[in-house]
This record gives C-alpha cells, sequence and structure tokens, in this order.
C-alpha cells in the first residue's frame, strides 16, 4: 500500500472528501507534494503559518532548544526560560491589566482555561457565545457552537450557555448579573469574515461593566499581525478581561494561551489547589518557536504592510460572479453564489498550483488568509488563478468540476 492508502485507512479521517495531498517538504510561501508540485498556501494551514513554513529564525530557535531539554515536567512547576521569557515579551506588548499568561497546547485548550475561569472568578453558571463563531471542538468549546449543525449529534453538551447575534447591540441585554463571561471573535472567521460594525465591541464591553460579567476576546485566528495590528483588539479602543491566542503564536508549532490579569488568574491556584492544570502546555520547544516568531513579527514590517496587501487584493478580485470581498486585513473572504461554486473554484485553483479553502458558517465563500510574508507577485499569481477559475466555472458550468475526488 502506498502512503495515500495508508493514510486513508489508518489516519481517522474528518470528513470522505479530505484533499489527501502527500506533503514532502515545505518553504516559506509553498508546500510541496511527492511529485515535487509546488502548492501557493492561500491559507497559511488555517491561519497558523504568518511567517510563512519554516521560517529560518523558527527553525533556529527549535534546533537550539532540542539541544537543552524538552518535556520536564507538568506545566507551571518548573522555571523554563522559554516560557518565561515568551510570557514577558507577550505582557510587554499588551495592555493592562493582561499580565498573566497561562500556556496551553491549542485555541480550544485557550477556550477550555478560559471558560473555568470566569465562571471560577465570577461564581456565575451563565456564558454567551455568538452565533456563527467558531470556538474549538473540544465539549466546552463546542458547546459555544451555533447553529448547531456540527454539534447536535453530541449532546448533551455544557448547560448555561445562551447566544447572541454579532453585531447587534440589542441582544446586548441578554447580558445580565448571571453572566460570567461572553466569548466574542474579535473579527468573527468562520462566519466568512465579518468585522465588528461601529462602536458594537465598545458596547459589548460596557455592557459587560455594567452588570460585572468578564469579556473574553477569542483572537485566535485575528491575532499576531493578521488584521493589522499585532492584537485586533486595539483597532476597536477596548480591552478583554481575557485573551485567547493560539495558531499564529508558535510559527507552526502548537501552542495557545489564555491571558487575564494575575487577579483573575491566581483564583485557578487555590480552592482547589490545581484549578487548571495541563502536562503539555507551554511545553519548551514550541515556546522557544513562539518566542521566535513574536520577536520576528515585532522586529520585521510585516504587520505594518498588511493594509497595503490588502488593499491589493481588493484591486484584483473583481469578477461579476463575486458577490462581494470582505476583509479585516489579511483575513479575508470572497463570496460567491453557491458552495457548488466555492468547491468547483477550490479545485480548479489545486489543480494550478493555489490552496485556498472554504469557512464552516459560511459555505458560499472562499478563504483568503495568506502568510503575512506574502509579496506582490504572489498576490497578482493568486487573485489571477482565482479569477480563471471563477472564470472557468462560469462559462463551463459546475456539472464538470464536481465532486473533489
Amino acid at each position: 500500500m502506498n502512503l495515500r492508502q495508508l493514510f486513508l485507512q489508518h489516519i481517522a479521517q474528518t470528513s470522505d472528501t479530505p484533499l489527501a495531498l502527500e506533503i514532502t517538504i515545505a518553504e516559506g510561501m509553498y508546500l510541496f507534494d511527492n511529485q515535487g508540485k509546488p502548492y501557493m498556501d492561500l491559507i497559511a494551514g488555517i491561519g497558523v503559518s504568518g511567517l510563512g513554513h519554516r521560517h529560518p529564525r523558527v527553525i533556529e530557535a527549535v534546533k537550539n532548544q532540542l539541544d537543552k531539554y524538552l518535556h520536564t515536567m507538568v506545566y507551571g512547576e518548573f522555571v523554563l526560560s522559554p516560557q518565561v521569557q515568551l510570557a514577558k515579551l507577550l505582557i510587554e506588548n499588551l495592555p493592562q491589566p493582561l499580565d498573566s499568561v497561562y500556556f496551553v497546547n491549542s485555541g480550544a485548550e485557550a477556550v477550555e482555561g478560559a471558560m473555568k475561569l470566569a465562571k471560577r472568578y465570577t461564581n456565575r453558571p451563565e456564558i454567551i457565545a455568538c452565533k456563527n463563531a467558531y470556538h474549538g471542538s473540544t465539549q466546552g468549546a463546542a458547546s459555544l457552537m451555533f447553529p448547531k449543525d456540527f454539534t447536535q449529534v453530541y449532546h448533551p453538551l455544557l448547560p448555561g450557555i445562551q447566544y447572541i447575534e454579532y453585531n447587534h447591540e440589542a441582544d446586548l441585554n441578554l447580558i445580565s448579573t448571571q453572566t460570567a463571561a461572553v466569548i466574542a471573535e474579535t473579527v468573527q472567521g468562520e462566519s466568512g469574515i465579518h468585522p465588528p460594525k461601529g462602536d458594537y465591541l465598545k458596547a459589548l464591553r460596557r455592557r459587560c461593566n455594567e452588570v460585572g460579567t468578564l469579556l473574553i476576546l477569542d483572537e485566535i485566528q485575528a491575532g499576531y499581525g493578521r488584521t493589522g495590528s499585532l492584537w485586533a483588539f486595539l483597532q476597536y479602543d477596548i480591552v478583554p478581561d481575557i485573551l485567547l491566542l493560539a495558531k499564529g503564536m508558535g510559527g507552526g508549532m502548537p501552542i495557545g494561551a489564555f491571558i487575564a490579569s494575575r487577579e483573575l488568574m491566581q483564583v485557578l491556584s487555590h480552592n482547589p489547589v490545581l484549578g487548571h492544570i495541563t502536562t503539555f502546555g507551554g511545553h519548551p520547544v514550541s515556546c522557544a518557536a513562539a518566542l521566535a516568531t513574536l520577536q520576528t513579527l515585532l522586529k520585521s514590517d510585516f504587520i505594518q504592510q498588511v493594509p497595503s496587501k490588502e488593499k491589493l487584493f481588493h484591486e484584483l478580485l473583481v469578477h461579476p460572479a463575486i458577490v462581494e470581498v470582505r476583509s479585516a486585513g489579511l483575513m479575508m473572504s470572497v463570496e460567491l453564489t453557491s458552495f457548488d461554486f466555492v468547491r468547483a473554484v477550490i479545485k480548479i485553483c489545486l489543480e494550478r498550483g493555489l490552496l485556498t479553502d472554504w469557512f464552516l458558517f459560511n459555505s458560499h465563500a472562499l478563504r483568503i488568509a495568506p502568510p503575512l510574508i506574502i509579496e506582490e507577485e504572489h498576490i497578482r499569481f493568486a487573485c489571477k488563478v482565482i479569477i480563471e477559475a471563477i472564470e472557468e466555472v462560469t462559462n463551463g458550468g459546475l456539472s464538470q468540476r464536481i465532486p473533489m475526488e
């Protein structure tokens, strides 16, 4: 059996139509298959590889840490330099009162930790989430998901969850003295990229303050410069009580974090002791990679370049079949007219060496979230391929381009 057959037989599948590209190496903007064919990565591993694949400084940091130590003890017991240095640099680049970091392995784990922290600190039973948001697939995080298409078969999940419509200020009245926390994406991702409108986030912050509810902002996709500032919330003149990070944090290594004030975070250390624990959270190699990633972003002008790159995408992605192009920096969505249309475009793009994707809660839109290192020539190539694919589907009909397999 070849590798692809073994993959299909032994790797647990999440759908019946995996892309099943056999990747042998990755570098910068590109993935290469077992035939040496390059694929420009226009989605950065779903927002992960902000510095591209195998950035030299990240690789160097990983190799240096490998020569020192790997796992030593469960999180929070030993003083480990990569953790401490990363936490220090994060706090130096965050506003007060965000000054205490809890490292985990993933975005879903950051969500789980934040939910526990909010309930423990407020002693309240309810959490409010936004409709059409995605916060992870573990049971607690999945409980926050609405609509329930992806979760209904796993019910019952967590009780005490309410849902509000993102960008609808009238719904904020549902936040009450029973609400431990509201969790919201600073920019909604899986709905097909919807930034906050007007002063929505300020109104959300104000309502939380009025009733003593904690505000959790999920920047698992929107963080690390993707929207044109290091943290997306900086553009909206608010500060969350708890900030969630992951994806672009590790430069390709698995890591996440929830960040709050020391006053909030200390409640996890007593009554009961070990209120939240993790074996591999803050793994030294992942922290070393994350430290190198953040240092590189801060020393480079990649974040400052985001607005001009975003503008170029908008200038080039013009076609009568495109309903709308929405964006928050290099989080972008190209709205088409149907899921079949999107699938056909994705298939053509893949054939021509361009990797794109769709959204969980907006199957009519094409996802664009490239590495921040993307250059003008890459953008022009990507947009040319997308427009040609749209044109081919428009002129040739959908039937010849579907199914994916």
